[in-house]
């Protein structure tokens, strides 16, 4: 086993240096921001490390590492956007107390946690979520609003409901 793991390593350290500064230069052009460039060009090759993947050609190198650094910006844009919504919230309320920085990375990594539990759910399931939790309608309200029975609306909380109990589980839904 200690063998196979050299090898893989050594096969990442390989593809590091044929490939680091060309996806660096492609998530700069694509992001915009060298710190962050770098930043997720070395997690993608942390990603690597972790689970390494068999990889026969350069070309198949950079196609492999393009997806997934295109992955790496979609999650990174997504979470600054929670952030941001988060900020904003919080800059509305006058009575706000500034949190930690402790406090704010829980509360944006749980809000980055649901954000992707609710793109996973059909819309109608995450609207009538929403609706519940954030708005406090009932369920009568969001029938309603969704044009929807309130029983199908009663279906569609269970549904998110189970999707929050499996991420709080930490099966990632």
């Amino acid at each position: 086993m200690a063998a196979i793991e050299f090898t893989a390593h050594r096969q990442i350290e390989t593809l590091y240096a044929d490939h680091h500064g060309w996806l660096s230069g492609w998530l700069r052009r694509r992001l915009g921001n060298t710190a962050d460039a770098a930043d997720l060009a070395q997690d993608a090759f942390v990603r690597l490390l972790t689970r390494p993947v068999p990889l026969a050609s350069a070309p198949q190198a950079r196609q492999y590492l393009r997806t997934m650094a295109n992955g790496m910006c979609i999650d990174l844009w997504r979470r600054r956007e929670v952030e941001q919504a988060w900020l904003d919230a919080l800059a509305a309320n006058p009575e706000a107390v500034e949190p930690s920085a402790e406090e704010r990375a829980i509360v944006i990594e749980t809000l980055c946690r649901v954000s992707a539990m609710l793109e996973k759910l059909p819309e109608k399931v995450a609207s009538a979520f929403l609706l519940s939790q954030l708005h406090g309608l009932r369920y009568r309200e969001i029938a309603e609003r969704l044009q929807v029975s309130e029983r199908m609306v009663k279906k569609y909380m269970a549904r998110a409901m189970l999707h929050c109990v499996l991420l709080e589980a930490g099966s990632g839904c």
